[in-house]
């Protein structure tokens, strides 16, 4: 008995000599686990403050706007979308400004004569590609003072080609639209066919 009673006892010390372990060991693996969650949270804080918003790109300009809420009382086109449209559209209108004034001092004040020549070819390239740009942005603020000149006119919303609604998400998703969805995907359709 006396045998027995040592390995019953040698094994209740060897559990109970494990068990710590067990735990000491699970405290560091929860120890680990939490150290990369903290990591993460500051790559989440430093993407934040790296967003910039473009004007050029609407897509995540429009991010900064809350989309307009529709009751179902509500008439089309009514006094409160169009102020909601004239505040999205001036935004937008001032923003892309501001660009262009940017890419204009920017280019005023950067004529450096560069001895390389591939250095000078080099920043020409930067230039034009930059005046392309603004190009663009002009003939799109140019849109947006004529969907200002339609909201002041009352023919906002509505599609040039069929009279039909536009709707406020296609509006609110591109301002400056002037046709409906179904004639907008028709001219699309007959243009890659002309074109190819």
């Amino acid at each position: 008995m006396a045998t027995a009673k040592k390995k019953i006892t040698s094994k209740n010390t060897k559990s109970i000599k494990a068990s710590p372990k067990k735990t000491a060991a699970k405290k560091k693996v929860a120890v680990k686990k939490k150290a990369p969650s903290k990591k993460n949270v500051a790559k989440k804080k430093s993407a934040t403050k790296k967003t910039i918003i473009n004007p050029s790109d609407y897509d995540s300009f429009a991010k900064s706007f809350v989309p307009y809420k529709i009751s179902k009382t509500e008439k089309y086109m009514n006094k409160s979308q169009q102020k909601h449209f004239i505040n999205i559209l001036n935004s937008w209108k001032n923003a892309l400004d501001n660009e262009q004034e940017k890419t204009e001092k920017l280019i005023q004040q950067d004529q450096s004569n560069f001895p390389d020549s591939l250095d000078r070819a080099s920043k020409e390239e930067e230039f034009m590609l930059e005046l392309r740009k603004r190009e663009r942005e002009r003939k799109l603020i140019s849109k947006i003072e004529l969907s200002l000149k339609d909201i002041e006119d009352d023919l906002y919303g509505y599609c040039e080609t069929c009279g039909v609604e536009i709707g406020i998400k296609r509006l609110e998703a591109r301002p400056t639209a002037t046709q409906c969805i179904d004639c907008k995907t028709v001219d699309e359709i007959k243009e890659k066919q002309q074109f190819g």
